[in-house]
């Protein structure tokens, strides 16, 4: 396997960087207008540099200008509280993930890859139609069906949650500290929106992140 990974510099796709290092030929981190975008890209880049994988930036600031969602840089406050709650449905960008796999599908054939790798687990199904088995499955049909050399989307997370990710990292030797979550974007991990309470959840007993509460 010659692989693409789609690459936030959050706690999933860093585990998932680090599970499949050996096969990652390319990382790819999309800067699409969102509150922690810079925060995530600052670690993503530092992960890229230190496992010696090629990393790119690639400005999607579309979506940051047309599409509607408390998630972007001049979309409403980030609600509070876990992500079962209704509340949060309102950082769902519109069919994010189908943006930047169409993108990272192009990339991964344009460089000879074979491969794209997204961290995508089973906690994000109830919120993001996007993440969601059904989708992942029709979109592995269409670059498979798109692709002269029949691009697979590869999503290992896709029926696990995120204390099993996190699990999983520690064995790796994965560092958190390196990792950003927060959708608020603010210096330290606000501890009390729905990706900061997961984060908490999935950490619990060996969590070396800063919260302001």
């Amino acid at each position: 396997m010659k692989a693409l990974i789609v690459y936030s510099g959050g706690l999933d796709s860093t585990t998932l960087l680090y599970e499949y290092r050996d096969s990652i030929a390319l990382a790819v981190t999309f800067d699409y207008g969102s509150k922690h975008n810079a925060k995530e890209i600052a670690f993503a880049k530092e992960n890229c540099k230190n496992l010696g994988i090629k990393h790119l930036v690639i400005p999607l600031s579309f979506i940051g200008q047309y599409f509607r969602s408390d998630l972007l840089i001049g979309g409403g406050e980030i609600p509070e509280g876990h992500y079962a709650e209704d509340n949060m449905r309102s950082t769902v960008v519109p069919f994010r993930n189908g943006i930047m796999l169409s993108v990272a599908v192009g990339l991964a054939e344009s460089n000879g890859l074979d491969t794209v790798l997204i961290a995508n687990h089973a906690g994000d199904h109830t919120i993001y139609p996007d993440c969601r088995p059904e989708f992942i499955e029709a979109f592995d049909a269409a670059a498979v069906a798109g692709t002269f050399e029949g691009i697979r989307i590869l999503s290992p997370y896709c029926n696990i949650d995120k204390r099993a990710i996190a699990l999983r990292g520690r064995d790796l030797g994965v560092d958190y500290s390196m990792t950003y979550s927060c959708y608020k974007g603010g210096e330290h991990h606000c501890g009390r929106c729905g990706t900061c309470v997961e984060r908490k959840e999935a950490l619990e007993g060996f969590d070396p992140t800063l919260y302001d509460n």
